[in-house]
C-alpha cells in the first residue's frame, strides 16, 4: 500500500512539474511598437462617412437584383470625394456593382497586396425602427457618434482606406508595390457575383498579392471574461457555412386520431437529436496559435490552463466555440390547426469547423436523424477556408502596425466563425487576413446587423489612421 501511495505521489509530482514547466514556458508573443509620425485627420470625414451611409446598397436576397440607383450613386459619390485617388488609381467595375481599384507601385517586382471591403449593407427590420436612436440611412452625427447601417459592417473599413489613400495621395506617397482596393457589392449574400469575380479576375491577370486583408477581426473590448486587456483578433480562418433542410413527409390526417409518428413530431425529434449529438470540439489550426498568443497574457493560474491543452483543453475549446455548430433557424408547416400535415421542414445552420467538410456534415446529420427523414443542401455553402500562416512578412507587418497604432492591445491569432469575401482569394494570395480595428464590446456586439449600429468617431478615426500606416509599412 504504501508503494502505491509513493507511486501516487510520484506520478501526481511530475504531473506537476509538467504543468509548471509548459506554463513557465509560455512566454509573450507580443512585438514591440514602433514610434508612428502622425496622420493629418480631418474631421470632415466623419460627414463623409455619414454621406456613404444614405446610400441604401442592401442586399436583400439571391432573387433581388441590386439597387441600381443606390449603388452607382454610391459609385459616383466616391468619386466626388476622393478626386485625387480616381485621378491616380485606375478602376474596374466588376459585374456592374463591384469596385477594383488598383495603385501601381514603382517596383513591379515586389508583390502587390489587396485590401478588401464591402458596398452592401443588410435590410433593417422595419418593427426595431423604433428603437434606433436615429434613422438607419440618415448619417447622423452626435457628439461622440456616427449612426447608421454599414458604420460597423462594412462600409467604415472601406471609408477608411479611401480617406488613408487620398490623405497619402496629397503627401505625397508613391507605393514601392502594387496596391488593390477590392470592394464586392453583395457579401451579405456570400459574395457569388462580387468577390468571387473580383478575385477570378485578378487571377486571369495573372495577379498573385503577398497579402489579402479583409473586414471579420476587430479589437475585442472586455470580451474574454477574466481578462481585462482589448485583444486584436487577427483571424487566420473562416468556418465553413452550409445549410440543410430537414424534410418529413407522411399521408397526415386528421388530428383527432394523430399516427403514431406524427409529421412535426417527428421532425422536432430530429432537431434534438442534432443538438443533442453536436460533432466535437476540436483543438485544430489556428485555435492553437489562440492558445499560444493569449494564455501568454494570462495570470499564471490562467495561463496554465492555456499552456497545457492536454489536460484542460476541454472548457478552452467550449469558450472558443471551437467546433462546428448546429443552429436551427427555420421551421415550416402544417395549414390548419386540426390538420396533420403532410409535409413538415425545418433548416439547420451549420459553421463547420477547419478539417470537416459540407458533405462530412451532411453525413452526420443524416446519420443522426435517421433514414426516415430526407435531407437536403439549402442555398450558398462553402468548405472552411484554408489557414494562413504567421511566419509570413505580411503577417509580421499587420501586427506590427497593430502594436504601434494600439500599443495597449494583445495581438492573437484566431478563427471566424462568419464568413467573409476573403474565402475568395486564396487563389491570388499568399496570405489572407481578417481584421479592421473596429472596436467590439458585449453591449455593441449586438449592433451588427442588429439595432442602433453606430460607430464612434474616435474608433473611425482609429480605423482611417491604421489604415494608412499599414499601407506606409507594407512600402517601407
Amino acid at each position: 500500500m504504501k508503494k502505491l501511495l509513493l507511486a501516487l505521489l510520484a506520478i501526481v509530482l511530475v504531473i506537476v512539474a509538467v504543468l509548471i514547466t509548459n506554463t513557465l514556458s509560455l512566454t509573450s508573443k507580443q512585438v514591440d511598437p514602433e514610434t508612428l509620425v502622425s496622420m493629418d485627420f480631418s474631421e470632415n470625414a466623419y460627414n463623409r462617412l455619414s454621406k456613404a451611409v444614405q446610400f441604401k446598397t442592401i442586399s436583400y436576397n439571391e432573387e433581388t437584383l441590386p439597387d441600381s440607383t443606390a449603388f452607382n450613386g454610391f459609385h459616383d459619390f466616391l468619386r466626388e470625394t476622393f478626386p485625387l485617388l480616381h485621378q491616380n488609381l485606375t478602376l474596374e467595375k466588376i459585374n456592374d456593382y463591384s469596385l477594383l481599384y488598383k495603385w501601381t507601385g514603382s517596383d513591379p517586382n515586389q508583390q502587390p497586396i489587396i485590401l478588401l471591403s464591402h458596398q452592401d449593407v443588410v435590410p433593417v427590420d422595419q418593427p426595431t425602427l423604433v428603437n434606433w436612436e436615429a434613422g438607419p440611412f440618415d448619417g447622423t452625427i452626435t457628439d461622440t457618434h456616427i449612426i447608421g447601417r454599414g458604420t460597423m459592417d462594412d462600409k467604415s473599413s472601406l471609408m477608411a482606406l479611401m480617406e488613408s489613400v487620398e490623405q497619402l495621395l496629397k503627401e505625397p506617397f508613391i507605393p514601392t508595390q502594387t496596391i488593390y482596393l477590392a470592394f464586392g457589392h453583395d457579401e451579405e449574400l456570400g459574395g457569388e457575383n462580387g468577390a468571387k469575380n473580383i478575385a477570378s479576375y485578378l487571377k486571369e491577370k495573372g495577379v498573385h498579392a503577398a497579402m489579402t486583408l479583409d473586414e471579420g477581426g476587430f479589437l475585442a473590448e472586455n470580451m474574454v471574461p477574466g481578462f481585462d486587456k482589448t485583444v486584436a483578433m487577427i483571424n487566420l480562418a473562416e468556418k465553413g457555412y452550409a445549410s440543410f433542410h430537414l424534410i418529413v413527409e407522411t399521408k397526415g390526417g386528421h388530428s383527432s386520431a394523430p399516427p403514431e409518428h406524427n409529421t412535426i413530431g417527428m421532425l422536432a425529434q430530429a432537431i434534438v437529436d442534432l443538438e443533442n449529438n453536436q460533432l466535437p470540439y476540436k483543438l485544430v489550426k489556428p485555435l492553437d496559435y489562440q492558445f499560444e498568443y493569449m494564455g501568454a497574457e494570462m495570470s499564471f493560474f490562467k495561463k496554465m490552463a492555456f499552456a497545457n491543452p492536454w489536460l484542460f483543453k476541454g472548457s478552452v475549446l467550449k469558450a472558443l466555440n471551437a467546433h462546428t455548430t448546429t443552429a436551427p433557424t427555420i421551421i415550416e408547416g402544417g395549414v390548419k390547426d386540426n390538420v396533420i400535415p403532410t409535409v413538415a421542414k425545418a433548416t439547420i445552420n451549420f459553421r463547420i469547423l477547419p478539417g470537416e467538410t459540407v458533405e462530412s456534415v451532411k453525413a452526420h446529420v443524416q446519420e443522426t436523424v435517421g433514414d426516415k427523414i430526407k435531407v437536403e443542401l439549402a442555398g450558398f455553402a462553402t468548405n472552411p477556408s484554408p489557414v494562413s500562416g504567421i511566419d509570413s512578412d505580411a503577417f509580421k507587418n499587420l501586427e506590427t502596425t497593430i502594436r504601434s497604432v494600439f500599443p495597449e492591445v494583445v495581438v492573437v491569432p484566431g478563427l471566424i466563425g462568419g464568413g467573409t469575401d476573403a474565402r475568395y482569394y486564396y487563389d491570388v494570395s499568399d496570405e489572407v487576413y481578417r481584421f479592421y480595428p473596429i472596436r467590439i464590446a458585449p453591449e455593441s456586439y449586438t449592433r451588427f446587423h442588429g439595432i442602433d449600429e453606430k460607430i464612434s468617431k474616435e474608433n473611425y478615426k482609429e480605423m482611417v489612421q491604421f489604415s494608412y500606416h499599414l499601407i506606409q509599412r507594407f512600402n517601407k
